[in-house]
C-alpha cells in the first residue's frame, strides 16, 4: 500500500521541542522529540508491555519513560530501565526511525534504516538564495487517500474550475498537456500563450497586459510535488530559463504528502518566489491565499474519496494520463519493495 524506503515529512520543525509529539505515518504511530543537543529523535509510539503510547509518558533527558510502569527507552529504542526487574527482557524494545531536519521540516525514514540516505532528499538550490523569498511551511489533514492528492497535483486542468478566483481562469481551458515520465517521477506541463494573468498572480507580476504562462506539475515518487508557476509578458515564451524576460514571475510550490493511513493524508507545503525576499506582507498574502486554494482542493478531494469508495469511476479522460502513469509506476515500486522484503525474510 505504501512505499516505505523513502523520506516522509513527520512534522514542521517549529512544532518539535522538549515535549513528546505524537503523529501517525503510513499506519504507524510515532513519537518525535528534540534531544538535548537539539537534534530530533523518532521512536515507535507504543510501549511493548501494554501498548500505552510512549507519548503519554515523560521525557527524561534524551530517554522516554512509559507512563504506565516506567519502562524507559533510549533514542535507539533499547530499554534501559525496567523497574522491579533484575534483568531487562529482550523483547523490551521499540523501533527507532532515522530522521533529519531540512527546509523547516522533520523528515522520517519509514523503511529499512540501513537504506536511509540524506542525499536522496530533494535539493532546493533557491532555498538559500538571498534573491528569493520563502513562504514558511504550513500543514493540514485531508480525509482522503494520498493517491487522490497526487492525481490532483498532476492535473493542471482542474485549476480552471476549482481555483477560479486564484490560480485558474477560462483562458487555459482545453489546452493540450505534455506528460514526461522519468525514474524520479512524472511531470505534466503546458504553455498558455497570450492569456490573462490568473487572479492570484496578477497582484505580483511586474508587467501589464496578457502573459505567456507555464504550468509545471511534477510529482516525485512516492509523494513529493513541485509545482512551478512561470509568467512572462505575452510573446516572450521560452523553455530556456537563462532567456526569461527580466520581469519573469517564478513561484515554486513544494507540496509534501505523508499518508496517515489508507483514508487520510497529511499535507505539508511551502513556496519560494523570485521577488520580495524580505517582504513579510507578501509572505502573509501567500500564506493566506495559498491555504485558501488548498482548502478548495481539500473539499473536492474528500468528496472524491468518499464517493469513489461507494461507486468506482465510470470513465477516464485524456487529462488523466499523468496521474494514471504515476499510479502504475508507484504500484510497480511498491510491489518490487515488498517482493525484495519477502525474499530477505524467506
Amino acid at each position: 500500500m505504501f512505499l516505505r524506503n523513502a523520506w516522509y515529512v513527520g512534522a514542521l520543525s517549529k512544532d518539535i521541542d522538549r515535549s513528546l509529539f505524537a503523529t501517525r505515518m503510513l499506519k504507524e504511530d510515532i513519537v518525535l522529540y528534540r534531544k538535548e543537543d537539539g537534534s530530533v529523535a523518532a521512536l515507535e509510539d507504543s510501549c511493548p508491555h501494554r501498548r500505552l503510547p510512549l507519548s503519554k509518558g515523560r521525557l527524561l533527558g534524551d530517554q522516554v519513560e512509559c507512563g504506565y510502569h516506567g519502562l524507559t527507552f533510549d533514542c535507539s529504542g533499547a530499554c534501559t530501565v525496567a523497574p522491579g526487574l533484575k534483568q531487562i527482557p529482550k523483547s523490551a524494545v521499540v523501533r527507532s526511525y532515522p530522521c533529519v531536519e531540512r527546509y523547516g521540516m522533520v523528515w522520517v525514514w519509514m523503511g529499512d534504516p540501513e537504506l536511509a540516505d540524506e542525499s536522496s532528499l530533494i535539493q532546493i538550490d533557491e532555498w538559500d538564495n538571498p534573491e528569493w523569498g520563502v513562504n514558511s511551511g504550513d500543514a493540514m489533514e485531508l480525509d482522503c487517500n494520498y493517491l487522490y492528492v497526487t492525481d490532483n497535483l498532476l492535473d493542471p486542468s482542474h485549476v480552471s474550475w476549482v481555483h477560479q478566483t486564484s490560480f485558474g481562469n477560462s483562458d487555459i481551458i482545453g489546452l493540450p498537456l505534455k506528460v514526461d515520465v522519468e525514474d524520479s517521477g512524472v511531470t505534466v506541463s503546458r504553455w498558455s500563450t497570450n492569456v490573462e494573468v490568473a487572479p492570484f498572480y496578477k497582484q505580483f507580476v511586474k508587467f501589464d497586459g496578457k502573459c505567456d504562462r507555464k504550468q509545471h506539475y511534477e510529482v516525485r515518487f512516492p509523494s513529493l510535488a513541485v509545482i512551478k508557476a512561470i509568467f512572462l509578458p505575452a510573446g516572450s515564451q521560452t523553455e530556456n530559463p537563462s532567456e526569461y524576460h527580466k520581469d519573469v514571475f517564478l513561484m515554486d510550490s513544494y507540496n509534501l504528502l505523508t499518508p496517515i493511513d489508507e483514508n487520510r493524508t497529511r499535507y505539508f507545503w511551502f513556496q519560494l518566489r523570485n521577488f520580495s525576499p524580505d517582504d513579510q506582507k507578501v509572505s502573509e498574502v501567500f500564506n493566506h491565499d495559498v491555504r485558501f486554494a488548498f482548502m478548495e482542493d481539500k473539499a473536492i478531494l474528500e468528496e472524491v474519496h468518499a464517493n469513489l469508495k461507494e461507486k468506482p469511476a465510470a470513465l477516464d479522460l485524456p487529462l488523466d494520463s499523468g496521474p494514471m502513469r504515476f499510479r502504475r509506476r508507484m504500484a510497480q515500486l511498491i510491489e518490487a519493495e515488498q517482493t525484495e522484503k519477502t525474499a530477505e525474510t524467506a
